[in-house]
């Protein structure tokens, strides 16, 4: 019989089946020893699954409860140990909100859910209703555990209708049960009514529910659903001209930049984003996208010919040493300039004075037909666009967006 350490030689390397055939007593013990890397307990915790020796319970327990433990593995245990009743009481105690371990709190509220617990239905459904997949799944295995013991409808009265993350769970109750969502597509919350489109499944309710949705987005937000399901742009485009063409109107968003813009953040936009700015993505010209290659050779020409001395141009990912986004940087002297791969446009980075930054190389950009985004142009907010930006989900500004970087 091959050892754990054979079974598991390195993080994310295991053989799962080497480590089911491992005799459940000394699986349990070894992840009972803390001692041991947390990266070969956990699959040795999955390895337990549906064989945890009982006499090991109080030592596994004991993992759970101990908040200098490693979170991944008190997490698998919780998994693990999901049936046990004995839990409950620790799980509901007030200390448990004092562990700021990572991903500790999700994990405490789903295996209250899976438990039983009726009085973690509200928190479940909070995180249920999370942007983020770790967070929400937890919610919904929390949600899922209070509907298999009590029922969908008891659980539903436990959360009404007062938040929007009880109308989604409503929302996801009715299209398990096969029962028509579209109503939902006028939610005033947007994260209800993108949820309600992403579970439409009938292309016929959603073209009948065009004459019927009582506001403008609620239409929108059905075309959407129907190009999902079709994919027909040519009938998307009729929906759209039959609506008006409805976009969000910006203050100051001139057509060239709001094409460069829609066409790069639109169809990907997060789910609180106006679906006006899903439908323009999908129905509006695209501008040309430049040869980004071309581009920053020509930038570059121009540089050197008005006496600067670029840099080689770097990619904004090479010189943050990670990530990636749509500019490239080429340092001249006077500045560090940023030309954007979403069209014609450059900046300097940290423009605070405007035209006063980098007036060389503003100069010799915008002789070569490049367009400088100042800082007035730069602050405008592209509103209702709600982009991921380092953890968060908002819109940003015109400068964010041409000039985005994500590590």
């Amino acid at each position: 019989m091959r050892s754990i350490e054979t079974l598991i030689p390195q993080v994310g390397r295991d053989d799962t089946a080497g480590l089911r055939e491992v005799d459940a007593e000394e699986l349990a013990r070894y992840v009972a020893d803390s001692a041991h890397p947390w990266w070969r307990r956990v699959p040795c915790v999955v390895a337990l699954s549906g064989r945890v020796p009982e006499r090991y319970v109080p030592e596994l327990t004991a993992r759970i409860q101990d908040p200098d433990d490693t979170s991944e593995v008190r997490r698998a245990l919780l998994d693990l140990l999901a049936d046990r009743a004995e839990l409950l009481p620790w799980l509901r105690h007030e200390d448990r909100r004092a562990d700021t371990s990572y991903g500790m709190a999700e994990a405490f509220l789903k295996a209250r859910g899976l438990l039983g617990d009726r009085s973690a239905a509200r928190e479940l459904a909070t995180l249920a209703a999370s942007p983020w997949q770790r967070v929400s799944d937890a919610g919904e295995a929390g949600l899922d555990g209070l509907v298999d013991r009590y029922g969908p409808e008891a659980i539903l009265a436990e959360l009404g209708v007062e938040r929007p993350e009880d109308r989604a769970f409503r929302v996801l109750t009715r299209y398990r049960a096969d029962e028509d969502v579209t109503d939902a597509l006028a939610d005033p919350d947007r994260g209800v009514a993108y949820l309600a489109q992403s579970l439409a499944t009938d292309a016929d309710r959603l073209r009948a529910y065009l004459d019927e949705a009582p506001t403008t987005e609620a239409k929108v937000w059905a075309a959407y659903a129907l190009y999902r399901l079709t994919e027909d742009e040519a009938e998307t485009r009729a929906v759209y001209e039959r609506l008006g063409r409805p976009r969000v109107e910006v203050e100051g968003l001139d057509d060239e930049l709001r094409s460069a813009i829609v066409h790069e953040y639109g169809r990907g936009c997060e789910r609180a984003s106006d679906p006006r700015w899903r439908m323009e993505a999908l129905c509006a010209e695209p501008s040309a996208r430049p040869d980004v290659d071309a581009q920053l050779r020509h930038a570059t020409v121009a540089l050197t010919t008005d006496g600067l001395t670029p840099r080689p141009p770097v990619s904004c990912g090479e010189d943050n040493q990670q990530g990636d986004g749509t500019y490239h940087v080429i340092e001249t002297g006077e500045a560090r300039v940023l030309i954007s791969s979403l069209g014609p446009f450059a900046t300097a980075e940290d423009t605070e004075d405007g035209e006063d930054d980098a007036p060389a190389a503003r100069g010799a950009l915008e002789r070569a037909g490049f367009r400088w985004i100042d800082a007035e142009t730069g602050a405008i907010r592209v509103t209702d666009l709600c982009v991921y930006y380092f953890g968060a989900r908002v819109p940003l500004t015109v400068e964010s967006l041409l000039f985005y970087w994500q590590d």
